[in-house]
């Protein structure tokens, strides 16, 4: 078409209640023939559903591409969008709406392109040996799992980049303000005027525009968009639509170019564009996803604010703004324990006010109303009211859509499995508790019957590794039965929101969780971390993930030298193997790689042991890990082996005592160190001519284990009675650090059991004894204390 072409044009800020109030007022002078909406162009067919009974805002169209690397599109709506309000309008006077941005497939593989240059920039860095100047955001994006997000936010870019950030911000302090949300706010979102806004967007746009020094490429971008724009604006023309009878609703970035003035893109061009074949569906949202906070830049860090901004504007009632914030901040504020007086609250909205004329305001702004509520409400500190703001700010709104909407694979999946493992009726608002029995119910007349309970497991064990909150698993004690599992099962908004998101991972609940562990798995830095993983594959009942991860196990194992990654993942692979049984999973494949990880503990044993007090602690872990492993395995691993290890530590002078104190207690416990062998080490160990340090800390370390068999040893408190009297005061007040440590968790029972022991060594009644130790310090034992405090301890 060539004849020139002007059509009304509505400029706007994504989620601006203003531009949703002044549009509707728009709408309704002009009553176009055709609304048309900058977005997605197909998803025309799902706004239809946006109006229906039952659709409660926030919620946000999805687009996504079927195949890796997976890209996507989140276009938000609030019920404040000013896209959101012109689609209602559109239905409620039956005038027909049209989505004029270019179509899904078109905008994921321009993200495609985007990321392939941001890669050739890396390689070209790499190659210059600039390496160091490349952020580690964007090696994160050319080296991710190929799942990346962008926001049509603002209605004026793809998605908010750090360009364009900077673009805003740029033209904020050019009109004196800290960012650009508080000078749109300032200047548009309290101008009641609806000509004045759409000029003064307008020109916005266009001072953009002209201060724009946006890369090329994304420069390349908008002209394509907004090329296919107007293409979309000649096809209605061409239909006998008047110009006159067009409103445009776009970003105000765009809104200048939308005439006939420039070039609209022909078919031959709209035909070359580069596809990727996509899907698209809506989906609840909720405020804490609009905002900031939540990671997806949706041009709104405070989502609940602007809806009581809405609120305001539909009521004639802006001037009322201040008053109704700084009341639920400190209604909020109250509620969490800190009491703020009406006075406090009215002295705050004066104080808005003020802050707000100060800058030729209509009304405060957000950023006013921050300072007054930290100045009045919080007593001067922001940390005394941030939370309170962050909830009234943000707030925790939900959306909703009628039960069937655009339904993808995985929710249509997700419903299959519920109805199959018969959990229907825990699909509900309610919390409920679930009680599993995984042990075959031999009462059952169907395969699928008797092991039902186990199934359910396995599927609620997959919604956890997607971290879909429909079910929370229930931490059971360690010595309770392995076939038992208790869940809370409760759905919600957000549990729909995050089922959604993870048809990106796959079609079906199982797919996802498979390509979930497979980024896990690649992922995992140690052999421990993998381990881990193999049990989850367990629990999920996900053979192939399983099979993944011994893998990498194998790999890392090679690789792996910590004691402490690999006493642990030995220990949690015996875990795999003991309750495997029980899940109906073949865990023979791990016992090999069980020998290997225990010879390669037991080896490591030593050199690990020569270690300061605070990785000492970690090392205790590993090494019961270590223990437990050989009783498990006692007929599949070298015992012979871990017992010399320990033995070895057990005498050794140069490594860290607690640990050599800890091996002793292991050997006795395990019937492999004779009464007589433990005499010669305690006077070995607790002699005077052995440092405080060291004796002390051998005995913390022996008293960590097998207490009972401990306090039947008499020839034990002998020894440690006669190494404290011959402690000078300097060596007690070393030793006393350990000594306090190593009788610190003792039970009530056991300490009176050491009392009785004392009492025989002192010739004294137990009772005695026990008062001795537990009743109060005389006044020299006082001035002992008291003297610790200006004593150095060093390192200990």
């Amino acid at each position: 078409m060539t004849t020139p072409w002007q059509i009304n044009v509505f400029g706007v800020r994504h989620l601006s209640p203003s531009g949703a109030w002044h549009l509707r007022r728009y709408l309704d002078r002009v009553q176009p023939d055709v609304v048309m909406v900058e977005g997605l162009h197909d998803a025309d067919e799902l706004t239809r559903h946006l109006v229906k009974k039952g659709t409660k805002p926030p919620i946000a169209i999805l687009a996504y591409t079927d195949s890796l690397p997976v890209r996507t599109l989140v276009y938000p709506l609030a019920v404040y969008s000013p896209e959101f309000q012109a689609i209602l309008w559109a239905h409620e006077n039956r005038k027909p709406i049209e989505f004029i941005d270019l179509p899904s497939d078109a905008f994921l593989a321009l993200q495609d392109i985007e990321f392939e240059l941001a890669e050739e920039l890396r390689q070209e860095a790499i190659s210059e040996n600039d390496s160091d100047d490349i952020s580690d955001d964007s090696e994160n994006e050319s080296k991710g799992t190929g799942q990346d997000k962008a926001t049509l936010a603002d209605g004026d870019a793809a998605s908010q980049s750090g360009s364009y950030v900077s673009l805003y911000d740029r033209w904020a302090e050019k009109s004196g303000e800290l960012n650009y949300d508080a000078y749109w706010e300032r200047r548009f979102e309290h101008n009641l005027n609806e000509d004045a806004y759409r000029l003064a967007a307008n020109q916005l746009g266009e001072s953009l525009r002209e201060l724009d020094v946006d890369p090329v490429r994304r420069h390349a971008e908008n002209l394509v968009r907004e090329a296919f724009m107007r293409r979309q604006v000649e096809k209605a023309l061409a239909k006998g639509i008047r110009p006159e009878k067009i409103v445009a609703v776009v970003g105000a970035y765009h809104a200048p170019v939308l005439n006939g003035s420039h070039p609209a893109m022909t078919d031959e061009e709209f035909a070359s564009l580069r596809r990727r074949a996509s899907k698209l569906t809506l989906m609840p949202y909720s405020y804490f996803r609009l905002s900031s906070q939540s990671g997806y830049g949706a041009g709104n860090n405070a989502p609940a604010y602007f809806e009581l901004l809405w609120e305001t504007l539909q009521s004639d009632q802006l001037d009322t703004l201040p008053m109704k914030y700084l009341s639920s901040v400190a209604r909020n504020y109250r509620e969490l324990g800190t009491y703020r007086s009406t006075a406090e609250v009215i002295e705050g909205v004066r104080l808005a006010q003020t802050l707000s004329a100060l800058k030729d305001g209509y009304c405060p702004a957000l950023d006013d109303l921050h300072d007054a509520a930290i100045a009045l409400l919080g007593h001067g500190e922001r940390n005394n009211i941030a939370e309170s703001l962050m909830r009234v700010d943000v707030g925790t709104a939900i959306g909703e859509l009628p039960k069937g909407v655009s339904r993808t694979s995985i929710q249509e999946d997700f419903d299959r499995q519920l109805s199959r493992l018969k959990l229907d009726k825990y699909h509900t608002a309610v919390k409920q508790e679930l009680s599993l029995d995984l042990r075959e119910n031999r009462q059952a007349k169907t395969q699928a019957g008797a092991f039902l309970d186990l199934e359910r497991s396995s599927f609620l064990h997959r919604l956890r590794m997607l971290t879909i909150k429909f079910a929370e698993y229930v931490p059971v004690r360690q010595d309770s039965a392995t076939w038992a599992e208790r869940w809370n099962l409760q759905w919600s908004p957000e549990s729909e929101i995050t089922l959604v998101e993870s048809v990106l991972l796959g079609e079906t609940v199982e797919l996802a969780c498979g390509y979930r562990f497979k980024q896990l798995i690649e992922a995992a830095p140690t052999i421990d971390a993998a381990a881990l993983l193999v049990g989850d594959a367990c629990q999920c009942n996900m053979m192939v993930a399983m099979e993944l991860a011994r893998q990498k196990l194998q790999h890392l194992a090679s690789e792996s030298s910590a004691l402490k990654h690999i006493a642990g993942a030995a220990f949690e692979l015996m875990q795999v193997v003991r309750y495997g049984d029980v899940r109906r999973f073949d865990t023979q494949p791990l016992v090999p790689l069980i020998e290997a990880l225990f010879v390669q503990g037991c080896l490591a044993l030593h050199d690990a042991a020569n270690c300061d007090a605070s990785a000492a602690k970690d090392l205790l872990v590993s090494i019961d890990q270590i223990n437990r492993v050989s009783l498990e395995f006692h007929d599949r691993v070298d015992e012979s082996l871990w017992n010399g290890k320990l033995q070895a530590l057990s005498d050794a002078d140069d490594r860290n005592p607690v640990l050599s104190g800890f091996a002793c207690a292991l050997l006795l416990e395990r019937g492999w160190m004779s009464n007589d062998s433990l005499i010669r080490e305690v006077s070995r160990r607790l002699s005077p001519g052995i440092s405080a340090d060291l004796g002390a800390g051998w005995f913390e370390g022996l008293a960590q284990r097998n207490r009972y068999g401990l306090i039947a040893r008499q020839v034990l408190w002998e020894a440690l009675d006669g190494y404290v009297a011959l402690l000078d005061d300097e060596q007690f007040k070393r030793s006393l650090v350990f000594l306090r440590r190593a009788f610190g968790d003792f039970s009530p029972n056991e300490k009176r059991s050491i009392s009785e022991n004392l009492a025989e060594v002192w010739g004294v009644n137990s009772d005695d004894a026990k008062e001795s130790l537990d009743g109060p310090l005389s006044a020299q034992e006082e001035a002992a204390l008291e003297d610790l405090n200006d004593f150095d301890f060093g390192d200990v």
